[in-house]
Formats: structure tokens, C-alpha cells, sequence
């Protein structure tokens, strides 16, 4: 049984399959009094559950939300303007928004809305010594097991009998335990799980394909009216400069899965090749395509044919981080032929003067140069192939990574609003028809071809493969050349949780929030807590629902209308439609099917080469179970400790503010990228590494939490 649960996948469409043939009305079952009898023994009587019974209409004050007053329950003046209009019903100011009025009439309740509009970690820290004031929470999961354990949150594994669909789930996928457990002595949970989708990728890589093509394609040489030149050589090879590497990609048509090799023996590398050319004087942008061009018909033995542009954007594509600086030189060196203006900005984050988005570079850097824990679920923990943990921050590897990073920055390869914080606003890049490439979510930034690209000739702005690296897995001592992702979806880091502090013992109060809890988890719950009420959905003449195949799944189609209005009210960007508007995808577990849908063709197109080669094994990626081979194993969201253990980490204040991902803090990984070694007594990534290891107590911090995850992987074994 031990080893049946520890390889369980949490896969959400598993749990999810229970919407197929539900009816669309139906509501959450309470356990009652049963007996089971078998051939040769008489009917035992189980234990009588009690329901969650409580008073009609009781209130529940909800300090609830995502991240601002836009994505709260309740419509802000910004969202209801002077009264707005959807499926019939007007809304205004301070109105419960659709789904938390459909939320009410289901479980008849009343919710006052007491939610600030912050961040979940602001949000907490705004209620935490108050309290007694509310009775949902939104929090930081981290601080929601802090004040769990002191006793201010409710523990809801001590009522999981009487929450019939919230235990179906964790019985159905009992790794999720692995995440929200807050205690291993006692089992208990104080907050109930978000799923942004589950067990699928979440950031891509994202290139202005047609550039790509237009540089690399066709027969001859390449040849432009005007090029500028590459800048002195700073970046140097990472990948091999002679042999060979065999790489399993995809068939370009997606069936089948095949080896390509890299032959350095028979084309050189690329960076190689054009740092020698630099030391010699002058290279033109033209100068730079050829090159490129001609390495890849040797390095490929010419299997990419006139259509090089594959190597990148293909099914088949199989680039590595040199391939990408070289692409990236020939870019910034051909602004005249690809844009018509002086300058392109080649790799630049969503907002490059904003933390929280300017942390995707190195996140980035970690796929390019094979660096796990950049974008971990756990601070910048992973589990090494000994099962052991290991901090990021304390990885040589780490720095040698922001090294090259910064390399490629001194050659004007990383956007100069990022590195300078000057030039041209990342927000604008695209419709100003001057930024290449960026890592982010597919969704949400395809939308843009067709709301800032749209004026713009043959612009197509697409998620493109994951690259290759040497990853050191564990199987081979020098390490695997393989395509793998650490941006894998689970439990998120924000949750809501009960007030036990607000609930004061009032027992109507308590099941209520309960069964709020439990519905959400629900087949009817997690539908409606992620499309919105029924009147988004599109139904057949019998009243069902109209269905389409996701993930293997029959899931929910949205009506015409939604459609229309994502695109009215939110320029078909489907999460802020749906928190904004909706108020649906605030928490729980969200499907990304509603997403799906919302996700233009060319965004369907660069996720689907990238989903197929998932399917196919020939892009890895974590797993949410304790993997055969531990390096495979997810990082939980959290780690259960004590309330010492807890003090103890939140005392080492270094280690904390030097590696922050807020707006407005500091990251010393984004500034190695800006400004290389800054930090007093670090000359290079060795020291670095002992910097954070030492004297900011990463030592004693990953001690501590390797102590935690022993703990929880015993917990685990016992269930």
C-alpha cells in the first residue's frame, strides 16, 4: 500500500473525471450511517458521521481574494464602473461578484466581505493579530501552518469525515497530503489547497517566431540591405565544442518519437565559432545568420533542410542555450531586416522594473544551463537523486548560471529596460514591434497576438520547446543532455484557511465554513469555483451541459456569451476575466479547461508541440509523488515544522531579503544578471555560494528543513 501511494500522481483530471454524467444540480453528499456484510460475516455498522449542519443564512466574514481589490469577491469601482451588465444581471460596487452569489444560494450562507485587496502574504499579515475580526482567511501557506500550529486556525483534518468530497480528493490523490500537511505528529491541516491546473506545465518559453523564420529560412545565403554588428564576445560555450550529442525529440509530426544528433566533430559550435570570428575584428549581422545557418545544416546533417527555423519552433525542435545566444546575436544584429527601426530587445521579462516578473529570467536560467531550484515550489529547495534536499542558493551552479546570463547581457542580449532600467518599457515591446523573446505563461501572453500585434504583418508571437541542457539526474555521473521543466503546476503557495480566533466556538459558523471548504472540492464546487455560475456555460436542449474532450476529460464548453464578454471586458485574457468579473479561479482547484478555451490558436499551437513531447517522455519534469528517482520528486509547497523551527528560519534575515520575488525588493540573482558580482566579499560564483551558505545561514536553513522533509516523508510512508 506504502509503495502504491508513494508513485500516485496528483493528477486533477483524475478527480475531475467525476463531472462526466454528473448532473450540473447536483450538491454534496453527507456521510450517514452505513453497514457492510460479505459472504461470511455479518453487517458491521460503521460509525455515524455528522453532517454540517448549520442555520440558514449564516454569515461568514471573508477577509478572501487574490492579490488585489479587482480579484476579490466583490466588485471595486474599477471593475463595476457605474453599474455592469453580465448575463442579464447589473452589478455594482461592493455586489458579491457572479460566482459568490451563485456560492450563497447553494449553500445558504450570507458572506461579508472584509478582504483588503492585498497579496495573500499582506492580506494575513493585515488580519494576524486581529483575527478575532473574520472567519475565512487568505494567507501565505508557510504562515498559515505558523499560526495553525499556535492554535488561530482552524484544523481541518479533524472534521475530514464530515467533508465527504474534500476527503474523496485527498483520497483519491493522497500526495496531496505531502503539501498541505502542517504537522507530521498529528496530521492536522489548517488550510484548504489551491491548484492553479495541476500536473502540467506552466511557464514556456516565447519567441516572434516569424523572426525566426525570416532569418533562418530559405535556400542561398541570407542577405539584408542593412545589419548592424555583433558585440564583443562575452558569453562562452556551454555546451560541448567537439563529439557528439544524441538528443530524443519528436517526429515533426508529433507521432513518434526519434534521435537527433548534435555533430560539434563535423560543425564546431556555434558560439565558438563566432567568438573566434570576433577576435579577428568585425562581424556583421548578416556575417552572424550565415553562420548560423551553415552550422545548423552540418551540425543537423542537413535534416532541418531550408526550414532551419524547425530547430527553434518546430515539433522537432532540439536548440540548447548556445543555439539560443546565437539566434539571440543574429536578432539584435538585424533590427533593420526584422523590424524596419535601429534596435531590438532580445530577451525581456512581462515587466522588466518589477521584481516579481524580472525573477522569470532566472528561472529561465535554470532550463537554459540545467540548475534545479530556480523554480521550485519550495523557496529554491529540490530533492537531489539521494533524496536528500538541496538550496539553490548554495549551488555553485546556481552562479555560474547568472554569470552567463550576465555574459549575454554585456552583449546587448537581455533587453536594456531590464539590465538599465532605460529604453523601451517591456510592456510596450511588442506592439511596438521591438521585443523578441520572453518566459511566461502561454495564455495569457499569446492573447497579445492578437491585441498588440494585430496591426503588425505576419507577427506571430509563440511558446516554443524547452530547451536542452545537462541535467545531473543522478543516472550518469557527467550528467544527462536532455529537455526537462521545473515549471510544473501544484499547490500553490497561497491558500484560505478558517479562523478559529473568528469562529469563537460558534458551531453554525464553523460548519459552515466547512462545508464551504468541502463544496469547492466538490464535481458541482470545483466546476462552478472555476467557470462561474451555469449561465456561463453553454447547455444542450435536455439542460446538460455542453462538453469537450480535455486531458482525456469531457469537460464544460463556455457559452457564446462568456466568449464574447472575455474579449469585451478583459481582452481575452481569460484570468483576469475570471477573477475580475466572474470572481471564479480565486482559489480551490482551479481546471485549466475554462483556460483552454479562452487560448487563441496560435497559443494552442506552441503549447501543443510542447504538451505532445511531454506525452511523449522526450520533456521532463517533475513529479507530484515521491519519484523511483528522487531528483524527479516535486518539492511540497510546504514543509511542516515547528513553531521554533519556524522563529529559527525566520531569523535568518539575509538569506531572506537576498533572494526576494516581490515588487519593489531585491534578488541577488536578478542583480548578478544586471550588474554581475556586486555583493561585497563575491568575486565569483565558488564564493557566492559559500556567501549564502555561510554567513547568510543557509547551512543552518536547509538543515532545518532537510530535518522537515525527513519528517514528512515518514508521515507520508504511514498513510
Amino acid at each position: 500500500m506504502k509503495k502504491r501511494v508513494l508513485v500516485t500522481l496528483l493528477v486533477l483530471a483524475a478527480v475531475v473525471t467525476a463531472f462526466v454524467g454528473c448532473s450540473k444540480n447536483a450538491v454534496p453528499v453527507q456521510s450517514s450511517t452505513t453497514t457492510t456484510a460479505t459472504a461470511s460475516t455479518p453487517a458491521v455498522e460503521e460509525k455515524k458521521v455528522e453532517p454540517l449542519t448549520y442555520a440558514p443564512g449564516t454569515v461568514l466574514r471573508t477577509a478572501t481574494g487574490y492579490n488585489s481589490k479587482k480579484t476579490g469577491l466583490s466588485f471595486d469601482a474599477d471593475t463595476a464602473g457605474q453599474g455592469i451588465t453580465l448575463a442579464g444581471v447589473t452589478y455594482h460596487t461592493g455586489d458579491l461578484k457572479p460566482t459568490w452569489v451563485e456560492v450563497e444560494k447553494k449553500l445558504g450562507i450570507k458572506i461579508e466581505d472584509k478582504y483588503q485587496g492585498n497579496s495573500a502574504t499582506n492580506e494575513f499579515k493585515y488580519w494576524q493579530e486581529r483575527l478575532n475580526e473574520v472567519d475565512l482567511v487568505s494567507g501565505n501557506t508557510v504562515a498559515l501552518n505558523e499560526y495553525g500550529a499556535k492554535g488561530s486556525l482552524v484544523n481541518i483534518a479533524e472534521y475530514l469525515d464530515r467533508m465527504p468530497n474534500f476527503k474523496a480528493y485527498l483520497e483519491a490523490n493522497p500526495i496531496v497530503r505531502l503539501s498541505i500537511t502542517g504537522d507530521t505528529n498529528t496530521g492536522a491541516i489548517y488550510f484548504a489547497p489551491y491548484f492553479d491546473g495541476v500536473n502540467d506545465i506552466e511557464r514556456m518559453p516565447l519567441m516572434r517566431v516569424d523572426w525566426v523564420e525570416k532569418l533562418l529560412d530559405g535556400a542561398g545565403s541570407f542577405s539584408a540591405a542593412k545589419s548592424g554588428n555583433l558585440k564583443a564576445a562575452q558569453y562562452q560555450p556551454y555546451m560541448p565544442t567537439s563529439g557528439k550529442v544524441s538528443i530524443e525529440t519528436p517526429a515533426a509530426d508529433g507521432k513518434s518519437v526519434m534521435t537527433l544528433t548534435k555533430d560539434y566533430d563535423k560543425a564546431g559550435n556555434i558560439v565558438a565559432t563566432m567568438n573566434a570570428a570576433l577576435a579577428k575584428g568585425t562581424v556583421t549581422g548578416v556575417q552572424a545568420v550565415n553562420m548560423l545557418r551553415d552550422y545548423i545544416d552540418k551540425a543537423y546533417n542537413g535534416y532541418y533542410g531550408t526550414k532551419r527555423s524547425n530547430l527553434f519552433i518546430g515539433q522537432d525542435a532540439a536548440w540548447d542555450a548556445d543555439e539560443l545566444v546565437a539566434l539571440l546575436r543574429c536578432v539584435v544584429a538585424n533590427a533593420y531586416t526584422l523590424n524596419g527601426k535601429d534596435s531590438v530587445q532580445g530577451l525581456f521579462s512581462r515587466e522588466d522594473n518589477n521584481l516579481q516578473r524580472q525573477v522569470d529570467l532566472f528561472r529561465f536560467a535554470g532550463h537554459l544551463f540545467g540548475v534545479r531550484g530556480l523554480e521550485s515550489r519550495q523557496d529554491y529547495l529540490y530533492v537531489d537523486a539521494d533524496g536528500k534536499l538541496k538550496d539553490a542558493r548554495q549551488e555553485v551552479a546556481t552562479y555560474e548560471a547568472m554569470d552567463r546570463m550576465h555574459a549575454m547581457a554585456l552583449e546587448g542580449l537581455i533587453s536594456e529596460s531590464f539590465v538599465k532600467a532605460q529604453g523601451e518599457n517591456s510592456g510596450t515591446m511588442l506592439e511596438n514591434n521591438l521585443g523578441f523573446m520572453s518566459y511566461d505563461y502561454n495564455q495569457t501572453q499569446t492573447i497579445l497576438n492578437e491585441t498588440k500585434l494585430k496591426n503588425i504583418p505576419g507577427a506571430k508571437y509563440m511558446a516554443v520547446m524547452v530547451p536542452v541542457a545537462r541535467w545531473y539526474d543522478g543516472t550518469n555521473a557527467n550528467g544527462v543532455y536532455m529537455r526537462f521543466t521545473e515549471s510544473w503546476r501544484s499547490v500553490k503557495t497561497d491558500a484560505w484557511a478558517i479562523s478559529k480566533d473568528g469562529i469563537a466556538g460558534d458551531t453554525n459558523k464553523l460548519n459552515a465554513a466547512l462545508a464551504l471548504f468541502d463544496y469547492a472540492f466538490s464535481p458541482e464546487g470545483q466546476i462552478l469555483l472555476s467557470y462561474g455560475p451555469d449561465v456561463f456555460i453553454k447547455h444542450k436542449a435536455d439542460g446538460s451541459y455542453e462538453t469537450f474532450l480535455f486531458n482525456g476529460q469531457e469537460m464544460p464548453v463556455i457559452a457564446d456569451e462568456t466568449y464574447e464578454l472575455l474579449w469585451k471586458l478583459a481582452n481575452g485574457n481569460y484570468t483576469n476575466f475570471a477573477r475580475y468579473y466572474l470572481g471564479s479561479t480565486l482559489s480551490f482547484a482551479k481546471s485549466q479547461a475554462f483556460e483552454y478555451q479562452c487560448t487563441i490558436d496560435v497559443g494552442k499551437e506552441g503549447a501543443g508541440h510542447i504538451s505532445t513531447a511531454i506525452g511523449l517522455g522526450t520533456v521532463k519534469h517533475p513529479e507530484l509523488a515521491i519519484a523511483k528517482n528522487k531528483w524527479y520528486t516535486s518539492v511540497p509547497t510546504v514543509l511542516p515544522g515547528s513553531t521554533v523551527e519556524a522563529d529559527a528560519i525566520n531569523s535568518y534575515t539575509e538569506l531572506i531579503q537576498q533572494y526576494q520575488n516581490a515588487k519593489g525588493k531585491f534578488s541577488v540573482l536578478v542583480d548578478q544578471i544586471q550588474n554581475g558580482y556586486t555583493t561585497v566579499g563575491v568575486k565569483d560564483a565558488a564564493s557566492a555560494a559559500e556567501k549564502a551558505k555561510v554567513e547568510w545561514s543557509g547551512a543552518q536553513y536547509l538543515q532545518i528543513r532537510e530535518r522537515q522533509w525527513e519528517r514528512l516523508v515518514k508521515f507520508f510512508e504511514s498513510l
